[in-house]
């Protein structure tokens, strides 16, 4: 009897988030993958990361026109850069972050980038795990890994809340500071088909 408890409490918790099982080890592993290439992220650019993977970028596209002029308006200003062209978000990689150094150095154009950013919008479903539920399993797997994250203890209540809400957050000025990040987000398999073959 205590047996089949445990085994319905076991299976109770692997599909709690209405059948969709969070995979802690991708998470993890992403996690330290980005605090290896950014090493001055905060935990807000974690949240960041993972929050875009889940929502896309649908949360802040207004209309073509807006999207279109803030687009050339980050490429007027972004001078120097030495970002990469494209890395996945999150740990699934549902969506992709494709640099404007992609544009600027003449790989892909600015209307074709525009178009699969939009595209992707339009794209996006409602995930099955609630986004409240990812950010909680986020931050206990770095507290059990005693990961090193630059203020956590103080940005943690505030992105909880954040969580609670759907909120988007902005990168962390410290990461502005020292990456300087311009990109846009394109859905994967937009992005696999039309974009990352001149990206190569």
């Amino acid at each position: 009897m205590i047996k089949k408890l445990l085994l319905i409490l076991a299976l109770a918790c692997s599909f709690s988030l209405f059948g969709q099982p969070i995979d802690t080890v991708a998470m993890r592993s992403a996690i330290e993958r980005q605090l290896a290439t950014y090493p001055e992220s905060n935990l807000q650019d974690i949240y960041k990361s993972f929050y875009q993977e889940h929502f896309g970028p649908g949360h802040i596209i207004s209309d073509t026109a807006t999207a279109r002029h803030y687009l050339m308006l980050e490429l007027s200003e972004m001078g120097e850069t030495q970002s990469p062209y494209f890395e996945p978000t999150g740990s699934q990689g549902y969506y992709v972050r494709v640099y404007l150094s992609a544009i600027a150095d003449s790989l892909i154009t600015a209307e074709r980038l525009l178009d699969a950013f939009i595209r992707s919008a339009n794209l996006w479903q409602e995930p099955a795990a609630s986004w409240l539920d990812k950010w909680e399993a986020i931050v206990s797997i770095i507290q059990t890994n005693k990961m090193e994250i630059g203020n956590f203890e103080t940005d943690l209540p505030l992105l909880t809340e954040a969580a609670r809400n759907n909120q988007a957050v902005h990168h962390s000025s410290r990461y502005n500071e020292a990456y300087h990040p311009h990109y846009r987000i394109v859905e994967r398999g937009i992005f696999e088909i039309e974009l990352k073959p001149s990206l190569k």
